[in-house]
């Protein structure tokens, strides 16, 4: 009886220090977790560019040639609980309407911003992923795109410039063949 008393007494003690032991574990997780959803600096710099702008456009098809000028207006919030900056886009492009939304997020476990666009001049989604430059007000994003006239994906880089709090500066540049060529500057005001 004292051998079973003892042996219940283990398998007690075990079951015990594994469940604190397996509490532990899942606290740890549950920490993880809450640092990878919770928004800090990053959402905070990207809530900066929330409101109303006005967009001053230059779109370069032939570097030989003068670029196409338009204006657009440009809505920006906050979504998911500070989470993300949605950005939705209405001008023209070419005498043709144009519209497009996008996200910008701060990725807590890549420690990188990440972007995605869709508009209709398209049926694709354009995703990069950036990191902030060391003067902390420019953001280099680099991805791919579906360039249409080549039939294939093309390297996309867009930099985007925090100016102050009522100026930033989008700049694309893609790569054409061997070379990178500037295709679109966007001035925001707001």
């Amino acid at each position: 009886m004292k051998n079973l008393n003892k042996i219940f007494l283990i398998l007690v003690s075990s079951l015990l220090f594994t469940s604190a032991i397996a509490q532990n574990q899942k606290d740890e997780e549950m920490k993880a977790w809450m640092a990878y959803a919770t928004p800090g600096d990053a959402q905070k710099m990207l809530a900066n560019s929330t409101g109303d702008w006005k967009a001053d456009v230059s779109l370069t098809m032939d570097p030989a040639q003068p670029p196409i000028k338009s204006k657009a207006s440009v809505h920006n919030e906050m979504i998911m609980g500070g989470r993300y900056l949605s950005t939705h886009y209405s001008g023209d492009m070419m005498g043709m309407p144009f519209e497009g939304t996008g996200t910008i997020g701060y990725d807590n476990g890549k420690k990188m911003y990440v972007s995605s666009w869709i508009d209709n001049m398209g049926t694709g989604i354009m995703y990069m992923e950036g990191k902030p430059g060391d003067d902390k007000r420019t953001v280099e994003f680099k991805g791919k795109a579906y360039e249409p006239m080549l039939g294939k994906d093309v390297m996309v880089r867009e930099v985007m410039t925090f100016i102050d709090a009522t100026h930033q500066k989008m700049e694309m540049y893609m790569n054409s063949g061997d070379k990178e060529m500037k295709t679109m500057e966007i001035d925001l005001t707001k």
